[in-house]
């Protein structure tokens, strides 16, 4: 059960035999990914103790302020659980999302009144993906445009590389993805049977971590469930998800043969070489 810091604190300076039993700083990479976090905290709500002094995996509750000045309290991990699916909210506060959307008052039901059983609505697909064969690549009107400059630059380079049939953003899946009868990596290699897709932790830290991470985890499945391969290229300290994950600190012009040896994993040098160009 959380408890409160200067508790959770004491504890540990007994268990450890220490004034300070973790110095400043001792966390600070595992927590760089998450500046939108280390903007809400604050020592002086906390008995002076840094952000980088407590594991991020720590069940103690801490005290949060949000931009709008509103005081709450949380553990490491539900604040970084959080925003959920909303895309690009680079903070979370139980205030502001209760002004943001305030509780729908549902009227009460007359006594002796039989309340009927709730029903989940049906699932209701996109029409738009085409009648094709689980695997088979395609070009979706679904499909996102490329979110960075950075991903541009890969797919350049990636198809410097190879002879690959280019243009594709679609593969056709064999259960629904997010309403969707197919999913959409960022590359996609159709002659290999392999996908690509660029992480990072994105300007506000919150891309690709928490419950984005099983997002894309989901789509992974859905892609290999497809007879495809993922590959995913891991930047920002983010963590490998796959057995063929590659972690660098962003893509460079060195970053192509690390690549092409991921590849060679997959299928085989003899295979992959065949498409060099």
């Amino acid at each position: 059960m959380p408890e409160r810091v200067e508790l959770w604190w004491a504890r540990r300076q007994f268990s450890k035999g220490v004034d300070v039993p973790y110095p400043v700083g001792t966390y600070r990479t595992q927590w760089a990914a998450y500046p939108a976090l280390i903007r809400q905290y604050h020592p002086d709500l906390n008995a002076g103790i840094t952000l980088t002094q407590v594991p991020p995996a720590a069940d103690v509750l801490l005290l949060w302020q949000c931009e709008a000045g509103h005081t709450f309290a949380a553990t490491p991990s539900e604040q970084r659980d959080r925003p959920g699916r909303e895309r690009r909210r680079s903070a979370w506060c139980p205030d502001c999302s209760a002004l943001a959307s305030p509780p729908r008052i549902v009227p009460r039901a007359a006594p002796g009144a039989e309340r009927a059983p709730r029903r989940k609505p049906p699932r209701t697909l996109c029409a738009k993906t085409p009648d094709l064969p689980v695997g088979e690549p395609f070009v979706s009107v679904c499909a996102p445009k490329p979110a960075s400059a950075v991903e541009a630059r890969m797919r350049a380079d990636v198809f410097a590389m190879l002879a690959v049939t280019p243009g594709f953003t679609a593969i056709r899946t064999l259960r629904p993805f997010f309403d969707h009868l197919e999913v959409w990596p960022d590359i996609l290699l159709p002659e290999l049977r392999i996908a690509l897709e660029y992480d990072t932790v994105g300007k506000h830290g919150l891309e690709h971590v928490g419950k984005r991470e099983e997002a894309d985890r989901r789509k992974d499945r859905a892609v290999r469930a497809a007879g495809w391969e993922m590959v995913r290229v891991r930047t920002g300290k983010l963590e490998p998800l796959g057995p063929h994950d590659i972690v660098m600190s962003a893509w460079t012009t060195r970053s192509g043969p690390v690549l092409l040896d991921a590849l060679r994993g997959i299928r085989g040098a003899l295979f992959v070489d065949a498409y060099l160009k």
